[in-house]
């Protein structure tokens, strides 16, 4: 395989927690971008990076979104990207993976692991060969720096445990054509 980067019309970067024990608030970021090296037949030798503009998150209350992007959470101004950077990908079976990275939010780098699985595969002259993947993960909110722990009734408003889930589409990057390769595809097709 080769190249293939996300389509961003086509990913989803979304995560949930628990308000006040109850109630799961769910939002996403708007803008990701990432890409990789595939080679599926051996995913040991694959790669994914992904960078996450912090400012982009969203979760349908702006009063809640300026709160999320305050120094309480991901601290955008001093913060404007979390990045994560596979650091090993194994296959456990099926349409099944692991992939382990370094996820880096507020300048502070832990080791997570996703659990994968690949949706499936496309190949269209227009739209380009493609996977589709989700993957999951749950990381403690507190271990990257968000300490906010305000609490009423005995119960936490914002849970440490964040749950996170990606779905998205691959796309396989077409490979630069070299000049004199170019001029002789263009010879053949004339011939």
């Amino acid at each position: 395989m080769g190249t293939w980067k996300f389509d961003p019309y086509h990913t989803q970067v979304e995560f949930s927690a628990k308000h006040l024990g109850m109630m799961t608030v769910r939002g996403h970021f708007a803008e990701v971008s990432a890409s990789g090296e595939l080679h599926p037949d051996h995913p040991e030798r694959s790669t994914v990076e992904a960078t996450i503009n912090t400012a982009s998150i969203r979760t349908h209350n702006e009063q809640r979104d300026n709160d999320l992007r305050s120094s309480n959470f991901l601290e955008i101004d001093k913060f404007p990207t979390m990045t994560f950077k596979s650091t090993k990908i194994e296959h456990t079976g099926g349409d099944r993976y692991k992939v382990t990275g370094d996820l880096t939010i507020k300048g502070t780098t832990k080791s997570v692991t996703l659990n994968a699985v690949k949706y499936g595969e496309f190949n269209d002259p227009q739209m380009g060969h493609r996977i589709g993947y989700a993957a999951e993960t749950q990381i403690n909110r507190k271990d990257f720096g968000m300490r906010f722990d305000m609490m009423l009734d005995g119960k936490f408003i914002v849970s440490n445990e964040i749950q996170i889930n990606i779905e998205g589409e691959l796309v396989e990057a077409k490979e630069p054509v070299a000049e004199g390769a170019q001029e002789a595809q263009t010879a053949q097709k004339r011939s």
